[in-house]
């Protein structure tokens, strides 16, 4: 994790360097919905490798906006799910559906 001395000056560049890949945002977006196990979240992120999985929930966990708990069972039981922090991008989550679907409707004609 940086610190606020090192985070960009432009909120909007200090958001996106949170969310800098793909696969961090459908990781969120899961995380919306309730808490989810490793492997409950590799199966339902179609395309996304396991090393991505792993460095990414590592990524969000260290930036604050994943929290990481660890059940003391045999085997071991590892739950992922949204810190209050991560709970905030529920609402940029919605907006940017919002306009995929906003687009869809009104984006231009393909022109030849």
């Amino acid at each position: 994790m940086i610190s606020k001395k090192e985070l960009p000056a432009c909120p909007v560049t200090t958001t996106l360097s949170l969310i800098n890949s793909k696969w961090k945002v459908f990781i969120l977006q899961k995380l919306t919905e309730r808490p989810w196990r490793h492997n409950e979240l590799k199966k339902s992120i179609a395309g996304i490798s396991q090393k991505v999985l792993t460095d990414s929930l590592r990524s969000l966990e260290t930036d604050g906006l994943v929290r990481r708990k660890v059940f003391n069972e045999k085997p071991p039981h590892v739950e992922y799910s949204l810190t209050k922090l991560g709970e905030e991008f529920k609402s940029i989550l919605n907006e940017l559906y919002n306009f995929g679907e906003y687009y869809k409707e009104h984006m231009p004609e393909e022109t030849t």
